[in-house]
């Protein structure tokens, strides 16, 4: 199969086992106009006798410096682009790092197209059961009563007021704190260090928030005392510069705090907004409740497609569950680094290698290839294809928090390339829906105790039961 997407043209064979190759062709025009946009690029930074610098013409760049150098880096560049254009014009959807097979030491002359292969993993393609009308658990919507009151419990917490007191501090007191942080200098001088200084800092004992030994070396402490405490960064800390290290904290206690509780009546409800202790009481109730229908129906969602999954035949192999595993942490390891957390941090955190770790992920790893195989085949098997409506509708609440037009933002996507994923993700969502909607719910018991008697792994056993047996388990009387 041979398809092209503007001067990326791509062949697809499959290798079988959920492998294929991508034999591509770049058109001699987008080659020779990297090479210029490179030699461009070259050019403003060189300077050469008769030009400004950076005024150099790419003719003459190419000229000094070669076709084939500027080529080659040329191609390093436009690579992952290229490589883009194959994997969507292609359609497969890609699982793991991509083999891609270019000779660099063979480059075309000018006026030649580039050609280079990808071998790459793709999303097996599942063979469909029954994915309708199926039997399915699902929870009752129920808040207990004690949900109720933990959430009173923490509207108390939020209203509660910090009072001065004339005591030592114990845990779950605050107290004002100044304090300046030393590390010992190349002398074993005590020497303060930047961002070690705090003035009225307000610290709860107990929270755990501070690095270990903080909060409880302030037990016990006054208002107007000093005390001076040695502690140890973790190992771990956000600072470089400070992790692993002993540090001394001189410090002066301020003002010990008490968290004063409102009392639990009328009144701390009309604070809170509301006429009387019950009106408050049933409004929690109300939003837990819409909670747990959200949480319920993801749960019933989840269980329809995980038994549609049951049913159909997903060709998975050991090396795309590995793959997908493999890239399950480095989106994880992605994520934290955002958040301050390096691939070493983790590592030294969990306390296993990634090996260990892609190796645990491999079972949920597998069961999402399954899914995602499962719900690509429905959007075949149904049709389903959303159309720029539908799109406008799922795009209108993100519009909103965004305070822009859904037509807008649907056609910032257009240009940016991104509609189609759109388009994709509504379509997932619409399968599973479907699936959700024609499945019948049966109470989660039900189905928790069919599993346990009926699960595939003792389907083997199950046939060599006496007829008896299943008789017993069975009858209409039970």
């Amino acid at each position: 199969m041979a398809v092209v997407a503007s001067a990326v043209k791509t062949t697809l064979t499959e290798l079988g086992d959920s492998r294929v190759r991508l034999q591509v062709e770049v058109e001699p025009g987008e080659v020779e106009g990297r090479v210029e946009q490179r030699a461009r690029a070259l050019g403003s930074q060189l300077k050469l006798p008769g030009f400004r610098k950076g005024k150099v013409p790419a003719p003459l760049v190419i000229q000094r410096l070669g076709r084939d150098a500027i080529l080659e880096e040329a191609l390093r560049e436009s690579l992952p682009a290229w490589y883009s254009d194959a994997i969507a014009s292609s359609g497969v959807v890609p699982i793991g790092d991509p083999e891609v097979d270019l000779d660099f030491a063979n480059l075309p002359p000018k006026g030649q197209e580039l050609r280079f292969s990808i071998e790459i993993g793709v999303l097996p393609k599942a063979e469909l059961g029954e994915y309708k009308g199926l039997e399915v658990g699902r929870a009752e919507e129920e808040v207990p009563d004690q949900r109720v009151e933990e959430a009173l419990a923490a509207e108390r917490e939020r209203l509660a007021r910090l009072e001065t007191v004339e005591r030592a501090a114990g845990a779950g007191d605050f107290v004002v704190i100044d304090y300046v942080g030393s590390l010992p200098g190349e002398d074993g001088e005590l020497v303060p260090f930047a961002g070690g200084e705090g003035r009225d800092q307000l610290v709860e004992l107990g929270s755990g928030n501070l690095i270990p030994g903080f909060e409880e070396g302030l037990l016990g402490s006054s208002a107007g005392e000093e005390r001076t405490l040695s502690v140890t960064f973790p190992a771990d800390y956000g600072a470089a510069e400070l992790a692993g290290r002993e540090a001394s904290f001189a410090i002066t206690v301020k003002e010990v705090k008490e968290k004063q509780l409102p009392e639990l009546d009328d009144d701390f409800a009309v604070d809170a907004g509301f006429d009387d202790l019950e009106e408050l009481r049933g409004d929690i109730r109300e939003r837990l409740l819409e909670s747990e229908r959200a949480r319920v129906q993801a749960e019933y969602r989840q269980a329809a497609l995980d038994a549609a999954v049951a049913n159909a035949t997903v060709p998975v192999t050991p090396e795309l569950v590995s793959a997908r595993a493999r890239e399950m942490l480095e989106r994880n390891l992605h994520q934290l680094a955002h958040r301050g957390i390096s691939r070493e941090a983790y590592l030294q955190i969990t306390g296993r290698t990634e090996e260990e770790i892609v190796a645990e992920a491999e079972p949920e790893a597998e069961q999402a290839l399954r899914r995602e195989a499962v719900i690509t085949a429905v959007v075949e098997a149904e049709g389903i294809e959303p159309e720029d409506d539908d799109v406008l509708a799922a795009l209108t609440p993100t519009a909103e928090r965004e305070g822009v037009e859904p037509t807008q933002l649907l056609e910032d996507l257009r240009k940016a390339g991104r509609l189609e994923d759109v388009r994709e993700d509504l379509a997932a969502r619409e399968a599973i829906d479907l699936i959700a909607s024609e499945a019948k719910p049966i109470p989660l018991a039900q189905a928790e105790a069919r599993e346990a008697l009926w699960t595939p792994e003792k389907e083997g056993e199950a046939a060599v039961k006496e007829t008896a047996e299943a008789s017993r388990l069975w009858t209409p009387d039970r």
